[in-house]
């Protein structure tokens, strides 16, 4: 199975997939809205909006299993995202990342390694995927590398479209 085949959902409910962004680069990101390092919102945002012409994509993903800081419901995380960061990039429904009811996304987001070589269990929230226009994960990198990292741009701009 590619990660274009798992079935996710969107922050409203509606069913989607990665499929929707094939031949585009992507960063998967899980998101928190009272995390420490939840200001990364910005530079995402950013980010989403400097490349989206060129074939790229945000994709946040909120998460509760760290410290309780993603408690709202999908209406109240979107109305934070939206009015405090201005976030305009795809969200999808609140989701475990580790653990026994982890998804499959992150069954096989967290399979790739980081930029010291391990892989596994998410560590926190805004930890960071960068997946290929074939559908590959390339990249990965812990809450303390910010999207504006020049690992992290390069990561990126390695996978824009031609």
């Amino acid at each position: 199975m590619s990660l274009y085949d798992i079935p996710l959902r969107t922050l409203t409910g509606e069913p989607t997939s990665l499929a929707d962004y094939r031949g585009k680069a992507v960063l998967v990101v899980n998101v928190a809205s009272k995390c420490g390092a939840t200001p990364q919102y910005t530079a995402l945002e950013q980010m989403h909006k400097t490349y989206g012409d060129r074939g790229f994509s945000v994709i946040g993903v909120p998460c509760n299993q760290f410290g309780g800081q993603e408690p709202g419901s999908a209406e109240e995380i979107s109305t934070f995202c939206s009015t405090t960061y201005g976030v305009t990039f795809p969200m999808l429904e609140k989701t475990d990342v580790n653990g026994e009811h982890r998804h499959p996304l992150f069954e096989r987001l967290t399979a790739a390694a980081d930029g010291t070589g391990e892989s596994g269990d998410v560590a926190w929230n805004f930890e960071k995927w960068v997946i290929s226009p074939a559908g590959e994960v390339v990249a990965r990198f812990r809450t303390g590398t910010t999207p504006e990292d020049p690992s992290v741009v390069s990561a990126v701009e390695a996978q824009l479209p031609a």
